[in-house]
């Protein structure tokens, strides 16, 4: 059985897309995938800057475009049986309902370019950001983030949890890391996952009602 997994935010890269271009049928999606999001993905994905596609805007729709060519790629090769699984992390969920087939691609890329707007204009009303903690003890890892003010917005398994809150709080767990534990401050634009998002919520939430 093959599971297919779809990747969130911080997975993009300056010419992501560019080798997908080679392949038959890519271009023509991508301009359907740029009518739906209002982005010009090709140029996005290809010639712009990392600088320029680390907007949260930008990168979702990026994100969830790099997946579903991936996917497209593997179903001409006669790779995807009928029974594999899908699952996505954070915006790549909304890729996987596309190549689950619950929604179209083209609906999905109007759900990523909405999320993605909507939480760059979250991340624009305060300067947030994310550190994964990578080992320590769990129940000292929570204490550190708590006495910090950071939330666990994301535990990536086993030794991983990844904390997120405003700048200043994460400089503080920085000054201050739980015992055995190593920190990496994340390439993201805010603090996703955790209240700090609640204003894009409803925005998302409309489309996704239609």
């Amino acid at each position: 059985m093959l599971c297919l997994t779809a990747p969130g935010q911080g997975s993009q890269k300056a010419g992501m897309l560019a080798p997908w271009l080679e392949l038959p049928g890519a271009s023509a999606r991508l301009d359907e995938w740029s009518a739906s999001s209002g982005l010009d993905l090709e140029r996005l994905g290809t010639t712009a800057t990392l600088q320029e596609i680390t907007d949260t805007a930008v990168t979702q729709p990026l994100v969830v475009a790099s997946a579903l060519l991936g996917t497209a790629e593997l179903r001409r090769r006669g790779q995807v049986p009928a029974d594999t699984i899908v699952a996505g992390h954070s915006i790549g969920e909304v890729a996987a309902l596309a190549i689950a087939g619950v929604v179209s691609e083209a609906d999905a890329l109007r759900l990523a370019s909405v999320r993605g707007a909507a939480m760059s204009r979250a991340c624009a009303d305060r300067p947030t950001g994310m550190i994964a903690v990578l080992g320590g003890v769990e129940a000292d890892v929570l204490l550190a983030l708590e006495n910090a003010g950071l939330e666990p917005a994301n535990r990536n398994g086993a030794g991983q949890i990844v904390a997120a809150g405003p700048l200043e709080t994460c400089d503080a767990l920085e000054q201050n890391p739980p015992s055995r534990a190593r920190l990496r401050r994340l390439d993201v634009a805010g603090a996703f996952h955790t209240r700090h998002m609640g204003s894009a919520v409803e925005r998302f939430r409309a489309l996704a009602d239609t």
